[in-house]
Parts: structure tokens; sequence; C-alpha cells
């Protein structure tokens, strides 16, 4: 398989079917209707073309004619303003920026726990189940606040936070219905979304059996 940017008209994204980061590129895929070409690889089998292409040789990575994406946060960012609607950041810059904040805490607070909720080592499994659980249990307020993340409308944040709380499961985490009830609620809503089902690969399918 020959990954060359300039030979694919078609936008294609490479991913893996049981990656957060890939996830949350999906689903704003899905949520925007983008006709896109999904690449599944497995993590641990890379392409060998894809360092070519991206020096970090990691998924997700997009590719748009001639533009080569290999960040989550840059790919849906760049995927809002190419394809605006439906908007998935608030237009105003105030409104922008603390949106941009959520998404930074999200990923510096939560998406850093991944590697140690799934490395196999118990130890560092448990401390990352407790951070997350009680990070989670801590924001419900937040979550209780707004029908989706601090905003009355579905966004990038919502996209992001989709994967971690549909992964809970399968990483052993399990809220208490009293004390994360907005959290629940959140996440059904979020899950029962046309484009979060649309952007489910079957492994993520089998994580909640």
């Amino acid at each position: 398989m020959t990954l060359v940017a300039n030979r694919r008209s078609v936008m294609t994204v490479f991913s893996s079917p049981t990656c957060p980061e890939s996830h949350r590129c999906r689903i704003v895929l899905a949520e925007k209707d983008i006709t896109v070409d999904v690449i599944d690889i497995d993590p641990n089998d890379l392409p060998e073309d894809l360092s070519d292409i991206n020096p970090y040789n990691s998924v997700p990575t997009l590719i748009d004619r001639d533009l080569v994406l290999y960040d989550a946060r840059v790919i849906i960012e760049y995927l809002d303003e190419r394809f605006p609607h439906p908007p998935l950041m608030p237009v105003d810059p105030v409104s922008r920026a603390y949106a941009r904040l959520a998404l930074f805490r999200i990923e510096n607070d939560w998406y850093t726990l991944v590697d140690d909720l799934e490395s196999g080592d118990e130890k560092r499994a448990e401390a990352a189940r407790k951070r997350l659980r009680e990070g989670l249990i801590a924001s419900n307020e937040i979550f209780e606040s707004m029908p989706f993340f601090l905003s009355d409308q579905y966004s990038l944040v919502d996209a992001s936070l989709a994967p971690i709380l549909w992964r809970l499961p399968h990483w052993g985490i399990q809220l208490p219905p009293k004390q994360a009830r907005a959290v629940l609620a959140y996440a059904d809503r979020i899950f029962s979304r046309p484009g979060f089902q649309q952007s489910l690969s079957e492994a993520e399918r089998e994580m909640r059996g």
C-alpha cells in the first residue's frame, strides 16, 4: 500500500479501530457527514509507508489531497473549518477560547491516562482508573449545567469526551449512579446521536458487549 497524498482524490484517514484519538476524528467525520476513506490499521503493525508522510508514524493520520495531518486535535479543528456545516465550535472568540480550554483540560487530564489504562500493568491501570473515575464524579455539576459540555450546542468538546465515556466499562470503571447521575445522562445523550453510532468500529461496539 502506497500512502502518497497527491495520488488521492478522496479524503483518507488512517485510523485504529480501538484508539480513542482515532475515534474522536471518526466522530467528527460522521457528525459532518464527510465522505472519507477510513483505513483501519493495527497500531502494533503500522504500514511502513506511513512514516514517509507522518514523522511520528502514528494514527490518526488524515490525508486531504496534498495536506497531511497527524494530530487528533489538529485534525478535528481542521475538519470543522474545512466543512463548516454544522459548526462544531462557537463563533465568538470568547466562547471559542473556553471550548479550546475545555479540550486542553480533557486531553491533559483524561486522555493522558489512556496509556496507563491499556498498559497491562495493573498497578498503573488501577491508579489511572481511580483518577478518571474521581475526575468524572467531581465534574458532575458541569455535566448537569447544560445539555452539552459547557454549551447548548454539540461541539468538538463532546466529540472528544465521547470516546473516553464509551470506554469506561472496557477499562473497568463503573460510575456511581447517584454521584455521577448527570455524567451518565450526558453519556446516554451523546451515545444516542446518529453520528456517534455511525462512528463506531466493530471493536468499539464489542467494548459494550
